[in-house]
């Protein structure tokens, strides 16, 4: 008798916590729904300014036309032109924010092609580059950027692995604000942080440039650029999560940009006579 007692009452209490995380879970989904009706209502109320799909939308419409651009290089121009410094840079560019728009929320297919067109385009430049330098005799050379790619290789993929434990242990470590940085959505043990970094050593260039001469400033690719710039300052804003990262260096990439493109538009429209 007391046995069964036992049982009856061990049997209750189980019945008790199965039902308390029953209600947990519920009311953790409800809070979830009610959280993302919210966020959508905000989103109509505010119309096509608080919309990220159409601020995305923009953003990869001018990423296609950047990816365009360097699908019509390998078409036209010889492989003597190409740059085997800038191109893997744009490789590991297009690999970063291939993974942002594919993870990030809302999720972004758009863009998630776009560069991935890119890395493809990028991918057949860099082959084109090397085979032109292998058969004028520059085998050595071509050796010798190999065994640097592969040590960088090596060592990105040993930081990829290594990351989430670092995460870890970083945010489990109660070291105030680098605990904070560490476990932070956008931080630096992310692709949200990454490629927005990677986007930096591209709008670097065109600061470094200020003084470009206007007949080597592409009208297209600047325009491109600046809307990309624009764009994508906005966008950076109303995704999940919020990227402040993204929106300087769009900031800059617009500023940058615009001033070679007004440039380019002064000399070739208005100063002509």
């Amino acid at each position: 008798m007391f046995c069964a007692n036992r049982i009856a009452s061990s049997m209750l209490q189980r019945s008790r916590v199965m039902v308390r995380r029953s209600w947990l879970s519920t009311d953790k989904t409800t809070a979830a729904k009610e959280a993302a009706a919210k966020t959508e209502g905000e989103a109509k109320k505010g119309g096509w300014w608080s919309s990220a799909e159409f601020w995305g939308g923009l953003g990869a419409i001018a990423g296609w036309g950047m990816s365009a651009s360097a699908i019509y290089d390998s078409a036209v121009q010889g492989p003597e032109v190409i740059s085997l410094t800038m191109t893997p840079v744009l490789i590991v560019y297009s690999s970063l924010f291939a993974r942002w728009a594919y993870i990030v929320k809302p999720q972004n297919l758009l863009l998630c092609s776009c560069h991935v067109a890119n890395i493809l385009a990028q991918s057949n430049q860099l082959r084109r580059a090397l085979q032109y330098k292998i058969e004028n005799g520059q085998e050595e050379q071509v050796n010798a950027m190999a065994q640097q790619a592969a040590v960088g290789g090596a060592a990105l993929a040993g930081s990829i692995v290594a990351g989430p434990t670092m995460r870890s242990y970083l945010s489990n470590a109660n070291l105030g604000i680098v605990s904070t940085i560490a476990a932070a959505d956008a931080g630096p043990f992310t692709v949200h942080f990454w490629a927005p970094m990677s986007k930096w050593m591209i709008s670097g260039a065109s600061f470094m440039e200020l003084d470009r001469p206007t007949d080597k400033i592409s009208l297209a690719q600047y325009s491109a650029l600046t809307a990309t710039g624009f764009f994508f300052s906005r966008y950076a804003l109303l995704v999940t999560p919020i990227n402040y990262t993204l929106c300087s260096v769009n900031i800059a990439l617009f500023v940058s940009s615009a001033w070679h493109l007004g440039r380019k538009i002064l000399a070739d429209f208005v100063n002509t006579k």
